[in-house]
């Protein structure tokens, strides 16, 4: 079966076609400024030049009518007609309580979705247009949902509920759930299969490590914690949003800056992080670059951020009393030797050990650890969209 993969932002959208008899990638993609001037689509093709196509794009439907386009394009596609594709596999990132794992989209689905929409504004009204357009142009193919949140469900009450009146929770669903869900249960099941165990004999503290970042506690196989809340500006420091704070801060803002809500929201979300800190930039890379330069608020900013990952691996052990493993993964997890080293820096206490050596390396699939750490350090490249397409062809089959 070949899966389409969509990914859609609220101007991009993101796609893979996946066969998934040996999950090979035929061909991947992307479409930005949708709805924008310069709107650009660049298709690739394992083996051949990029393929970029500058037109206007006015909604999705337009951006994904040059997606199924290009796939079936005579030279640079690789489908001869869109009847090939078994299923489109949706990410989604906001299913609330409602889905605690993949389904297949429904009109009652769809419903579910809209009234989560409070609690991702920014993502979920793009994530339902993606898939309304794939519905008008493939409406005889299956759709499914894969959800950011799902892995997180596991969680146990005393982990997602937050110390507030209880009726918030009863009235709105004001409760802790996770982000990054499908990164997560990727890398921890390949941890397993690193450790020749199945998914339900270990425990793994898993990093998402990017411009947005995240730590969960797996047990068994199950997320029973992570660092993102109702929103994913809480947990991580990350390049712009500012993770954990004291909410007394929220009203000594507004006061003091004559802000209103919107205005410090805006303030926590796109001006703080690492960017807030370091004044130089969200982007990681930057801000190692003014740090080796002498940069000191930019030292400050990853010193801030290294001590944070720290703290959740550290809490997330004492919950998981122990682990066999601890994963780094997306952009800076898996490609900051540095990065990896200072938040591994003094935690031989805790059984964790890194080989300064064998960390000298970038974006592959290895052991990190010491020969006598006892618990293992994981470098795993994170494949959401083969979860995703995985999930899809699960679902399908079994229609």
């Amino acid at each position: 079966m070949k899966v389409l993969v969509i990914n859609c932002g609220s101007s991009s959208l993101k796609y893979q076609v996946l066969e998934m008899e040996d999950s090979s990638l035929l061909a991947k993609g992307l479409v930005e400024r949708i709805g924008i001037e310069g709107s650009v689509l660049k298709h690739e093709k394992p083996g051949m030049d990029k393929f970029v196509l500058e037109t206007p794009m006015e909604n999705h439907k337009d951006a994904i009518g040059h997606v199924l386009a290009a796939l079936t394009d005579g030279n640079h596609g690789v489908l001869k007609s869109m009847d090939e594709i078994g299923a489109v596999g949706h990410r989604v990132v906001h299913a609330g309580e409602k889905y605690a794992s993949s389904v297949l989209i429904t009109d009652a689905v769809i419903a579910a979705l809209e009234e989560c929409t409070d609690l991702a504004p920014l993502h979920n009204p793009p994530n339902l247009l993606g898939i309304r357009a794939c519905q008008e142009l493939m409406p005889d193919t299956p759709m499914v949902g894969v959800f950011d949140t799902a892995f997180h469900q596991t969680m146990p009450a005393e982990a997602y509920t937050y110390a507030i009146p209880y009726e918030y929770y009863e009235k709105y669903r004001v409760r802790r759930y996770g982000f990054h869900g499908t990164s997560h249960k990727y890398v921890a099941e390949r941890a397993a299969a690193m450790l020749g165990k199945k998914k339900e004999e270990v425990s793994v503290v898993t990093c998402h490590l990017g411009n947005g970042a995240s730590v969960a506690a797996v047990k068994n196989g199950v997320c029973i914690d992570t660092s993102m809340g109702l929103t994913p500006l809480e947990g991580l420091v990350m390049g712009t949003r500012c993770g954990d704070i004291d909410p007394a801060i929220i009203f000594y803002l507004a006061e003091k800056e004559g802000l209103d809500m919107k205005g410090v929201n805006n303030v926590l979300n796109k001006k703080s992080g690492v960017l807030g800190i370091s004044g130089v930039s969200s982007d990681f890379r930057d801000i190692e670059e003014a740090a080796n330069g002498g940069n000191k608020r930019a030292a400050l900013a990853l010193e801030v951020f290294a001590h944070k990952v720290k703290f959740y691996i550290g809490a997330y052990l004492a919950e998981l009393n122990g682990a066999d493993a601890i994963v780094f993964t997306a952009g800076l997890g898996e490609n900051s030797i540095s990065m990896r080293e200072s938040i591994c820096a003094e935690m031989e206490n805790l059984g964790i050990k890194l080989d300064r050596e064998k960390n000298k390396v970038r974006g592959k699939e290895t052991v990190i650890s010491a020969e006598d750490s006892k618990i293992k350090l994981l470098l795993i490249p994170t494949n959401e969209e083969l979860m995703i397409a995985r999930d899809t062809a699960e679902i399908v089959a079994a229609l």
